[in-house]
């Protein structure tokens, strides 16, 4: 994901929102925009955000539901619903699962933004880069991730959301399945195969 100009996003649209519309209309504003961060991690490949700029309200949800995001040294991260009487409720979701809970809370009562350098500090973003290094650095975690099967990315992805809301038990006994589901992959013997024999694997896509 990613955006022209100086905001990557700022949520909804708030004339949208606004009580000449019914609370049907609302929900179904609100259900489409959880679908969406939902479907983000539930889709087979790594989804990566790019952020250059002002990221607010369901903007920042969406970067925190992202599995990987990038940004630049001016970028902002913000839930200041609370300044205008719409707690942001919907994004304390997403926020809730990728940064501690006294940072989150923070940002969701006093709607003050994180900073690019606070938001890598505390796990919202996964690197913080100048403005004009954004797209390379983008471009080179996307590149290095496509050297990998598309199979085993699926898997492995598809695992890790399973197990991060499981019981340290239960999710090392998911976990051992699927390493042995792994191995029966053909581009996981592949992988075996390739560095035994020290050359470069050849996957099924």
């Amino acid at each position: 994901f990613a955006a022209e100009g100086p905001v990557f996003c700022s949520g909804h649209d708030l004339k949208e929102l606004s009580t000449q519309d019914d609370v049907k209309h609302h929900s179904q504003v609100f259900e489409l925009c959880a679908e969406v961060m939902t479907l983000i991690q539930k889709l087979p490949v790594p989804v990566i955000a790019k952020v250059n700029g002002l990221a607010t309200a369901a903007g920042c949800q969406l970067v925190a539901s992202c599995d990987i995001a990038v940004a630049s040294e001016k970028s902002q991260f913000a839930t200041p619903g609370v300044n205008i009487g719409l707690f942001c409720s919907t994004p304390a979701v997403a926020l809730g699962r990728s940064l501690p809970r006294k940072v989150a809370l923070e940002m969701l009562f006093t709607g003050e933004p994180l900073s690019a350098q606070e938001a890598l500090m505390h796990g919202l973003v996964s690197k913080v880069v100048p403005e004009d290094k954004l797209e390379e650095e983008t471009m080179k975690i996307s590149h290095k991730i496509c050297e990998s099967s598309k199979s085993v990315l699926a898997l492995g992805k598809a695992t890790f959301y399973r197990q991060i809301t499981q019981d340290l038990d239960t999710a090392y006994k998911m976990t051992t399945q699927v390493m042995v589901d792994n191995l029966t992959l053909r581009d996981g013997q592949e992988g075996i195969e390739a560095f035994i024999q020290k050359r470069k694997p050849v996957w099924s896509h």
